[in-house]
């Protein structure tokens, strides 16, 4: 019940940072900030793939919403939803998953998470702006966007691994 609670509470956090800091956010040159995919990555490993696409559905449906993105957020967070078991079984220690560990850099260390997360978010920030380009004459500009908006979310997301999902600081 206890984790029920705190990821509701995160699914609330992520969604008004997106709607109402990130997606306000003018870089320039087309990158913009996406957090939204690092709460489905810290879900515990043993999560079901199926409950993360519908959480990750109703996230991204609700940031679509209020972002006039129309269903962009919401098959980009399904992907990486559906992509999540698979890229965890490639990259599973020998030993298997610790289930009293969550997939956080604090957790598994920080070259695990940048590998899997890196794949994870690189097949979704690609998905989203293929989709929404989706004009093969403007291949430059779904990579300019692609680069620029994932060297600015990595930023982001790694602070907040740092400050916010660090454990050993916790103790």
């Amino acid at each position: 019940m206890k984790n029920i609670i705190r990821y509701a509470l995160l699914f609330g956090l992520f969604f008004v940072l997106q709607v109402f800091v990130f997606n306000r956010l003018e870089l320039g040159y087309g990158a913009q900030i996406f957090i939204l995919p690092l709460y489905l990555m810290i879900f515990p490993f043993e999560t079901n793939v199926f409950v993360l696409m519908i959480i990750g559905f109703i996230l991204g449906v609700s940031v679509d919403a209020l972002s006039n993105t129309f269903g962009l957020t919401a098959s980009s967070l399904v992907l990486f939803a559906f992509l999540r078991p698979i890229v965890f079984e490639t990259f599973r220690p020998r030993d298997g998953y610790d289930p009293l560990k969550n997939p956080t850099a604090s957790d598994m260390g920080l070259v695990w998470f940048l590998v899997v997360f890196g794949v994870l978010f690189s097949s979704t920030l690609l998905w989203f702006f293929i989709l929404e380009v989706f004009r093969w004459g403007e291949t430059l500009l779904v990579l300019r966007n692609f680069f620029l908006s994932l060297i600015a979310s990595g930023l982001v997301i790694s602070v907040s691994q740092f400050f916010f999902f660090n454990q050993r600081r916790k103790k």
